[in-house]
């Protein structure tokens, strides 16, 4: 039962943090819930930079869970997300990734739309030859494309369906806000690259996977023979309001501003391209990565001199989308810029520290299918979880534990 009383078909006691049903990443029930209650729901969902749409008319399409959603750029420059769906009869309005254009016109029966979703042309409105036509109490104001809720975190650009969710600022909390703010600061940012690829398994897996810094010493093995991180570095994750946010960052050991080396690697390795992990100055000179979370669908990060954004998209209960925007500061001296698309070698579907990820989360993906009252076993570091209390250790799963606290809270099981 949920909390309204209403069978879900998930038998697990809400005491019970320590283990986690197989069920919830294979329940096409379950699924289609979380897009009612999570992607349509009270909750801010990343939708792309400011930087991604800088001139009037500009935009880019994307989704917030099954959605599809514009994000556009007004006339008097205001940012607006508006739902991809023609009010005629339903059709994808903007079928492009991105563009710019003073009008979005539907291609089925030619509505046009202005950049704010307002509806400013149907043909045949008043018919042809005195036939036909729209009855005299038509209003295109009636008509528009549906508009979300918009705000902005430094450059970041989220939306949300709920009138209900709290402000961002409110959203984001005390702990997390100033966090994002050490990447997200608010100077100009520059978008560099992007990449997007599809996950063959369960969105969640990603997110218990981005809140995992156990895993991260263990299955990246760039990562740890080249001090990126490793278990033994000075660690500290952190999550508020209730595990909605979630930051991370990790301080190797011994490094010396204002220019972070890698440790010398074991058994006479060396990289022919050292520059993959010599980091220039920043103005946290002391972090050697850090991560941003706003669940469900935003993860930022830092990892050396790269910086990236990575946008998750659920596409059914077995798979998910994730798009990595690249980017950099406006003020960024050519070196440093430079440096910023080397390291983005290390992110990305194909980086030397993510590409083991996905191959662990697709193998799990297939590995818990048929599993039937069979659970995940979280119990590094006890069974407990807390919000807004520091975790200072990369061998504890409490992070993990919080966000399924959270997820069973915003879906009432």
């Amino acid at each position: 039962m949920d909390s309204e009383g209403v069978p879900t078909g998930l038998d697990w006691p809400a005491d019970d943090l320590g283990r986690v049903p197989y069920q919830v990443f294979t329940d096409a029930a379950l699924y289609q819930r979380e897009q009612e209650r999570i992607f349509r729901g009270p909750l801010w969902h990343y939708v792309g930079l400011e930087a991604e749409v800088p001139r009037q008319g500009d935009y880019k399409t994307t989704h917030i869970g099954e959605v599809p959603v514009i994000l556009s750029r007004g006339k008097a420059g205001q940012l607006h997300v508006l739902v991809n769906r023609c009010a005629h009869r339903g059709s994808i309005v903007l079928r492009e990734g991105s563009g710019n254009s003073c009008r979005f016109q539907c291609v089925y029966h030619r509505w046009e739309y202005e950049p704010d979703g307002t509806l400013a042309v149907v043909p045949f409105q008043n018919g042809l030859g005195g036939a036909g036509g729209y009855d005299a109490c038509f209003s295109k104001a009636e008509h528009g494309l549906k508009r979300l809720r918009v705000e902005t975190f430094n450059g970041l650009v989220f939306a949300t369906f709920s009138e209900q969710t709290p402000p961002l600022p409110e959203y984001l909390g005390p702990i997390v806000g100033p966090r994002m703010a050490r990447v997200f600061d608010g100077r100009e940012l520059v978008v560099l690259g992007q990449l997007r690829h599809t996950v063959k398994a369960n969105w969640k897996h990603y997110l218990e996977n981005v809140f995992d810094a156990y895993h991260a010493g263990l299955l990246h093995g760039f990562a740890s023979t080249f001090n990126i991180f490793n278990p033994a570095q000075r660690a500290e994750s952190i999550s508020d309001r209730h595990g909605v946010g979630m930051a991370m960052t990790w301080v190797p050991e011994g490094a010396e501003p204002p220019r972070v080396e890698a440790a010398t690697p074991p058994r006479g390795q060396a990289l022919q391209a050292p520059e993959l992990v010599h980091a220039l100055p920043e103005r946290d000179e002391e972090i050697r990565a850090l991560l941003l979370i706003v669940s469900p669908t935003f993860i930022g990060q830092r990892m050396g001199n790269c910086l990236s954004t990575r946008q998750v998209i659920p596409r059914g209960v077995d798979s998910f989308e994730q798009v990595w925007t690249l980017f950099g500061y406006a003020d960024d001296s050519p070196e440093l810029r430079e440096s910023r698309l080397i390291h983005g070698n290390m992110t990305g579907p194909a980086g030397y520290v993510h590409l083991e990820d996905f191959d662990a989360l697709e193998n799990t993906h297939k590995g818990i299918q048929g599993a039937r009252g069979e659970s995940a076993f979280l119990q590094l570091g006890g069974t407990s979880c807390e919000a807004g209390k520091p975790q200072p250790t990369m061998a504890d799963e409490g992070q993990v534990r919080l966000f399924w606290h959270v997820w069973r809270e915003w879906m009432g099981v």
